[in-house]
C-alpha cells in the first residue's frame, strides 16, 4: 500500500503561521497535522503502508527532511514530489504519477479524521466521507439502492446527498486513476481554471468500478486559526481516550495546575500559571505567570504575564502583554 499526499498549498487562510511552515506541518496536540492524517490511514489500512509520496510546493530541504523522517516514523519509505502550479487536485496526484500502481490512498493533508471501518482490499475503491448537516457548500457523493457510489456533486444547490467528500480516497488498482488523469489533462479538462480529481472518479464509475463510501465519525479540518484551535481540541480528546501520556517527562512544571487533556512537549517549563484544558505547549517552550486554556503554543516560545483562550501562538515569539485571544506567527516579539 502506498499513500500520496498532496500538500503544495500555500495555506493562506492560517497566516501568519502558514508564512514560514507549510500547514500541514502546523501541530495539533503536538504533532504535526500530515503526521497525525498518515498515522489515522495507516490504522483503517488492511496491510502496512510501504511509501508515502508528498507533493509539495518550494518548501526548502528542511521540511522535505521531516517529511522523510515522518513517513520512516511509520515504517514506509518517504518520497517528494513537486507541484510549481496550482493547477488542482488532479494535477496534484499526477505530479506522483510514478507512484499510481496497486493499492494506493490519495489524501489532502488539510483535514483530520476518526474513523472505526477498515479499507476491504477487495473493493475497487473507497471514499472517505461525513454526514453533514449542510452539504450546499462541499462535494458530495450520490449512491445507487446498493450503497454503491455512482455520481459526484461539487455544492449541490438542491439536496443530492448529505454525505460530503472528506478528500481521502483509496484506490485498489492505481493504474486505472492514471488511465483518466492523464485523459483529464490531455484533453484540457479544466473546471474553474483547474483539473479536479472528481471528473476522473466519475469516469472510473461510468467504466464500471464500483466506489464505496467509508464513513468517519469525526471530520476535523485545519484551515483557518479558529478550525486548527478546534481540531487541536478535538484531537487531545482522542488521544486521552487512549489514556496516552501527554506530558513529556523532561516538562518541568513548578506550581502550577494541568486541566487535562493537554500536550506539554520536551523542555517545557511552566511556572505560576493555570493550563488547560485543550492546551498544547512545543518543545522548548516556557509559560510563566500565566492562565491559558483552548490554546496551541508551537516550540520555542516564551510567553509570560498572559490570560489566554482559543489562541494560536507560533514558535520562536516572545510575549509578555495582557492580550485575551492571539493568532501570533513564528518570530514574533510583544511587551507592554
Amino acid at each position: 500500500m502506498k499513500i500520496i499526499v498532496p500538500m503544495a498549498g500555500r495555506g493562506s487562510r492560517l497566516r501568519p503561521h502558514t508564512l514560514t511552515v507549510p500547514k500541514p506541518l502546523v501541530p495539533v496536540g503536538g504533532k504535526p497535522i500530515v503526521h497525525r492524517l498518515v498515522e489515522d490511514i495507516a490504522a483503517v489500512c488492511s496491510e502496512p503502508i510501504e511509501e508515502i509520496a508528498f507533493v509539495i510546493g518550494d518548501f526548502g530541504k528542511e521540511v522535505e527532511k521531516e517529511l522523510i523522517q515522518v513517513a520512516e516514523s511509520l515504517g514506509a519509505k518517504g518520497s517528494i514530489y513537486h507541484q510549481t502550479e496550482p493547477l488542482g487536485t488532479a494535477h496534484a496526484v499526477m505530479c506522483a504519477q510514478d507512484k499510481l500502481e496497486g493499492p494506493v490512498v490519495v489524501a489532502f493533508a488539510d483535514t483530520l479524521f476518526k474513523a472505526d471501518f477498515k479499507i476491504d482490499p477487495n473493493d475497487d475503491g473507497i471514499l472517505w466521507v461525513k454526514q453533514i448537516d449542510d452539504p450546499s457548500a462541499f462535494g458530495v457523493i450520490k449512491m445507487n439502492e446498493k450503497d454503491e457510489i455512482v455520481d459526484f456533486v461539487e455544492k449541490p444547490k438542491t439536496f443530492v446527498s448529505d454525505l460530503a467528500m472528506i478528500g481521502i480516497y483509496y484506490f485498489k488498482e492505481a493504474a486505472d486513476l492514471k488511465v483518466e488523469l492523464d485523459y483529464l489533462i490531455e484533453n484540457n479538462i479544466i473546471k474553474g481554471g483547474e483539473y479536479q480529481l472528481p471528473d476522473a472518479l466519475r469516469r472510473l464509475t461510468e467504466k464500471g468500478k464500483i466506489f464505496k463510501p467509508g464513513k468517519v465519525t469525526e471530520w476535523l479540518d485545519c484551515g483557518n486559526k479558529v478550525v486548527t484551535v478546534n481540531a487541536n481540541q478535538r484531537v487531545l480528546e482522542f488521544d486521552k481516550e487512549k489514556n496516552k501520556d501527554l506530558v513529556a517527562n523532561s516538562a518541568k512544571i513548578k506550581n502550577s495546575i494541568i486541566i487535562p487533556p493537554c500536550f506539554i512537549g520536551e523542555n517545557v517549563v511552566v511556572e505560576n500559571s493555570i493550563l488547560g484544558p485543550h492546551v498544547s505547549v512545543g518543545a522548548n517552550s516556557t509559560v510563566a505567570d500565566s492562565i491559558i486554556k483552548n490554546t496551541i503554543i508551537q516550540g520555542e516560545t516564551q510567553l509570560k504575564t498572559l490570560h489566554l483562550k482559543d489562541s494560536m501562538i507560533g514558535n520562536h515569539v516572545d510575549v509578555s502583554a495582557t492580550p485575551y485571544d492571539l493568532s501570533i506567527g513564528d518570530y514574533t516579539k510583544i511587551t507592554y
